[in-house]
């Protein structure tokens, strides 16, 4: 199989297939009065949104369905990992940040990382969203989609969960650090 293939083997695909049950069942409250089984066949229908699953899955992000969009009728894939995926830390916001460095660049950059996941960073409603599901990011933190106007200023921001709280901080978007990462969603 050719590496720029977004398809799974068929050993891939029932592992996947079953850690994503199996994850399903174990976290009924984050997707009330929903089932595996439509799930499972909106997934056995695409196979690159579940390439990117696994994209997310291997790279330590444990997604999971927090919800459904009642008017598209998609399911909503966020990542669940109770720290920010360990296969996604030490990246700058984008690739602006990262040809700005001058030395010490990181490997990559959270925006182009996502992207060649075909997923996307959350927003900062998602992550509050996701934190209602529970305890995120209580040691890491992670990048969130950046309104332009700062983002044109140079900075980005990046959320994580202290004392109880949800936080929103800001940073030099070509910074990074080995606890800060980057959730992702996808829509199934």
């Amino acid at each position: 199989m050719k590496s720029n293939e977004k398809k799974l083997s068929p050993k891939q695909h029932e592992e996947l297939l079953s850690a994503l049950k199996a994850r399903f069942e174990k976290n009924r409250s984050r997707h009330k009065g929903l089932e595996w089984s439509k799930v499972q066949a909106k997934l056995e229908a695409d196979n690159e949104r579940l390439w990117s699953l696994n994209e997310m899955e291997r790279t330590g992000g444990e997604p999971d369905v927090v919800g459904q969009d009642k008017k598209t009728g998609e399911y909503l894939f966020y990542d669940c990992s109770a720290e920010s995926p360990k296969g996604r830390r030490s990246l700058c916001y984008d690739r602006e940040a990262l040809e700005s460095r001058k030395e010490h660049k990181p490997e990559n950059n959270a925006i182009d990382m996502a992207a060649a996941m075909g997923i996307e960073l959350l927003t900062e409603e998602q992550y509050r969203e996701l934190q209602q599901l529970g305890n995120f990011d209580t040691k890491t933190s992670s990048w969130i989609i950046t309104p332009s106007d700062i983002r044109k200023l140079g900075g980005a921001l990046f959320c994580d969960r202290r004392y109880n709280t949800v936080f929103v901080y800001h940073n030099g978007a070509e910074s990074y650090y080995a606890a800060r990462g980057f959730r992702g969603s996808l829509r199934v």
